[in-house]
């Protein structure tokens, strides 16, 4: 994966696309393989879509890795997962850098295992000063408890005098989100023909384009995803206006 210049993609594109990259395991049994097979395959996809986002305009992008409802998975896949996670950040570090990808994670890191948590924590800080792609890797996220979380920090803010009761609106809230730092999603994709939002981005996509695509996660090309895209320019967002 090698660096290229900045193209702006088409106008009135998504400048946020979010993922929903579902499908991983229906792939890897269509082909006889053991579910963590699909989840190699769908890592391994993540490059490719990451690549095609500058040449389209899109400036950040944001993934649903593993949610707070996985690990009702077994143990075994869990595991596999949580391998492969600190696997594709020791591969994929180096070429995140090269190509200007700055790297953040949000979701609930207490469950996560020390040794994931410190890689995490590097490749932020590596990828800290990159600006052509943001890409946000949700691991162990689900929105509800982001909400809660978030509520729990105004909270303690409001308690200790830092924040007026009064002043919270809804302007307040999204600064104690884990995506504060991110403008909302323009356009959310779910692959793998499933049409649910899976407690994603609950409070971020309000107003945000959806597309449920019936291709599996491994098999999302970077040309589907451009179309995809490109389809996003034709839509007409009033966010609760009527246009005359």
């Amino acid at each position: 994966m090698q660096a290229k210049p900045r193209i702006k993609g088409t106008e009135g594109g998504p400048r946020h696309v979010a993922i929903i990259m579902d499908g991983n395991g229906r792939w890897a049994t269509q082909r006889g393989r053991p579910r963590l097979f699909g989840h190699q395959a769908g890592a391994r996809r993540v490059r490719e879509i990451v690549e095609a986002c500058p040449d389209l305009g899109v400036d950040y992008l944001t993934v649903f890795a593993f949610s707070t409802e996985n690990w009702k998975r077994t143990q075994s896949e869990v595991a596999g997962l949580m391998n492969l996670f600190r696997r594709y950040i020791t591969r994929e570090a180096k070429s995140l850098k090269a190509n200007d990808v700055c790297v953040r994670f949000i979701g609930d890191r207490v469950r996560l295992d020390d040794k994931l948590v410190f890689m995490m924590d590097e490749l932020e800080a590596l990828t800290a000063e990159c600006r052509t792609v943001n890409l946000t890797i949700a691991i162990n996220y689900g929105g509800r408890d982001e909400v809660a979380r978030a509520t729990k920090r105004l909270a303690r803010d409001v308690a200790a005098g830092k924040l007026d009761p009064e002043a919270v609106d809804e302007e307040t809230l999204p600064r104690y989100l884990d995506t504060c730092v991110l403008p909302d999603p323009d356009l959310v994709i779910r692959t793998s023909g499933e049409a649910r939002i899976s407690n994603f981005l609950l409070w971020q996509s309000a107003y945000s384009e959806y597309e449920f695509i019936d291709t599996l996660w491994p098999d999302f090309s970077a040309a589907e995803f451009r179309s995809v895209v490109d389809g996003f320019g034709t839509r007409d967002r009033r966010f609760g206006a009527v246009v005359a």
